[in-house]
């Protein structure tokens, strides 16, 4: 466990995609089982129908490198069951 701590926030490309229950459950879900398959904690999971924002016992390139991985595999999950996306916005659009 680190003592450091790191939030990351992905933001959908729809501005809602979130609200839907099935969609944040999911994204969630992922997003725990990344951190554990890579030994991170989660401290924190928070999320409206735009974002999520999650805080990671973990140092910034860390925490960056799971956004990212999150990103990548919410989005080809994402664009497989509901044939549209991406689900999250591209870096350069916020």
């Amino acid at each position: 466990m680190s003592d450091e701590t790191t939030t990351v926030v992905l933001h959908t490309e729809d501005g809602v995609a979130l609200a839907e229950e099935r969609v944040y459950e999911t994204v969630k879900a992922a997003a725990e089982g990344l951190a554990e398959r890579y030994g991170l904690e989660v401290l924190d999971v928070e999320a409206d129908a735009e974002a999520i924002t999650i805080t990671l016992g973990a140092d910034e390139v860390t925490a960056v490198g799971f956004a990212a991985e999150l990103r990548r595999t919410t989005n080809a999950w994402y664009e497989g069951k509901y044939a549209s996306g991406p689900l999250w916005r591209t870096p350069r659009e916020w």
